[in-house]
């Protein structure tokens, strides 16, 4: 039993509720989640269904079948040493900050304010990031759900503007923060459902969609065919492949939910750290299967990834499409198949904005934002409130870039995987230098192996950066240009700049709302 006493009040308590009044923090938040529901809004955010339809171009277009099938694993491979590293780190310091508060514990005493800083900001800009991306997906998807069910692009199907996409986007956002408004029992039923979804929608569109198809794709075909990409006068077959790696990286990513969700979670020293592992795993295995099942019944690439096709050049909205449309004649079926894949994407966004507005909550607890008191207050049902629509509002400000140029958009949501594997790796790194004999562990631990791994997991963030900064096309010009490490340049330098001029006077890392508390274990 663990019971907690401050001079008014004595609880008994879990041993995650125990150990964050040991971090000194009261317990705002109800701690209703299991580790099932914690480990389902990973699973969401991650959603195979989500990562690999809307960045199947980019797939075939950089080594196609080959690099998908063996890059997943490669990807899943090195992605699964961040997790385990932050599953450690998790289960000693299981608060919703996560990232930051870890940084600042691990940097110690000197590092730890700007650590703490530099790791929140770069956290939570990509998470804003990483919801934009999701719902902007969705909202093309919609387009092109609602272009095939028109007829197609050559059968004078409803094309929408890009104003009607964010129009879109806006209302899904919308519908995002009002889910949000709601208690955590209904979120966790929703994260729940969403896990299965995306499980169940993987192995039914894997099976059906090359079923159904005409035109099969032969097993040399999924397992060695090597697209060269001439077209984007990329001739070197490494160049193509670590590129295609992205499609990979790109969803193997979120799993930060587990940690920002642990102070709603029962238990959850122990539990984080499982929900974390498990949802990467779990990930890896179904992805695969859903890229391999999926590419049987791509025939054409070309004609796939063509902006002429019926999609507009969606490619796996035109395998779904083609594959009824020459069995049955029509590609209803097709159309149904990517309904099931906007379902999985609109709760991954819904999940992402929870673990947005609960970053958003912690960091302001700390007084780490502008107009913190506002974004730090929960609600009757112990719902952060207004981190959940402030959350949803910048968002949707994010998204506004699209109408300006999709290239400016493509580089602002380059921050969602960078900006959140840097604030992964910051507190990794902090671990295996100035915390390598200090660190204490929790229930879960590696043991000996804890510095090697998250070694690995450093240096894997550190190439993973590189690839995503690296252009896409030749010869490189204004359209072409990657800016990527334009727009990650320039959240680095806007998060230093601020925090030299200003934030260095006042902001001192985690402050603690607990004060004459005492935990009592047995």
């Amino acid at each position: 039993m663990v019971v907690e006493s401050t001079p008014n009040v004595a609880v008994p308590t879990d041993s995650g509720h125990a150990r964050l009044h040991e971090l000194g923090y009261k317990q705002e938040l109800k701690r209703d989640l299991s580790v099932l529901s914690n480990f389902a809004f990973s699973l969401s955010i991650i959603s195979v269904l989500t990562g690999v339809t809307t960045l199947y171009n980019n797939g075939l277009k950089f080594g196609g079948p080959a690099v998908m099938v063996y890059g997943w694993f490669i990807a899943g491979f090195f992605t699964m040493f961040v997790g385990l590293s932050m599953a450690e780190i998790c289960s000693s310091y299981p608060t919703s900050g996560g990232l930051y508060y870890w940084s600042a514990k691990l940097a110690g005493p000197s590092w730890a304010p700007f650590a703490s800083w530099l790791t929140g900001w770069f956290n939570i800009v990509g998470q804003w990031a990483i919801t934009t991306s999701v719902d902007f997906s969705l909202a093309q998807l919609i387009k092109v759900i609602i272009l095939l069910s028109t007829g197609g692009k050559n059968g004078g199907g409803y094309e929408a503007s890009k104003y009607a996409v964010i129009v879109i986007h806006g209302v899904i956002l919308l519908l995002h923060a009002v889910l949000n408004s709601l208690s955590i029992s209904w979120l966790s039923f929703f994260g729940q459902f969403a896990a299965a979804w995306n499980i169940v929608g993987v192995f039914f569109l894997m099976i059906v969609v090359p079923l159904v198809s005409k035109e099969k794709a032969s097993a040399e075909f999924v397992f060695t065919h090597f697209n060269t990409n001439d077209g984007d006068g990329i001739k070197s077959s490494i160049y193509i492949f670590v590129l295609g790696l992205l499609m990979s990286q790109y969803t193997l990513t979120g799993y930060d939910a587990s940690a920002h969700m642990t102070e709603e979670t029962k238990n959850a020293d122990k539990s984080g750290p499982k929900a974390i592992i498990g949802a990467i795993g779990i990930s890896i295995i179904v992805g695969w299967a859903y890229i391999v099942g999926i590419t049987f019944a791509v025939i054409d690439i070309p004609h796939m990834l063509s902006s002429n096709n019926d999609a507009g050049g969606y490619a796996i909205a035109q395998v779904f499409y083609h594959a009824f449309k020459s069995r049955y004649g029509n590609g209803i079926g097709g159309i149904i198949c990517l309904a099931i894949v906007a379902v999985a994407i609109f709760f991954c966004g819904m999940s992402s904005v929870t673990s947005n507005s609960r970053m958003a909550y912690a960091f302001s607890r700390d007084g780490a934002m502008p107009f913190s008191l506002i974004w730090h207050k929960v609600n009757q049902q112990e719902v952060p409130i207004n981190a959940v629509w402030m959350s949803a509002f910048i968002s949707f400000c994010m998204a506004l870039t699209s109408l300006g140029s999709l290239v400016a958009f493509d580089a602002m949501v380059s921050i969602a995987v960078i900006g959140l594997y840097v604030s992964y790796a910051l507190p990794i790194f902090f671990r295996v230098t100035l915390a390598r004999n200090l660190f204490i562990p929790g229930p879960f631990n590696l043991g000996r192996y804890g510095i090697l791994v998250g070694w690995i997991a450093v240096l894997w963030v550190i190439t993973i950066s590189i690839l995503f900064s690296l252009p896409v096309s030749y010869p490189i010009n204004t359209e072409t240009l990657n800016y990527t490490p334009v727009a990650v340049g320039g959240l680095l330098i806007l998060t230093v700049s601020s925090w030299v001029l200003r934030a260095r006077h006042w902001f001192k890392g985690p402050i603690t709302n607990i004060q004459n508390c005492i935990v009592i274990h047995k």
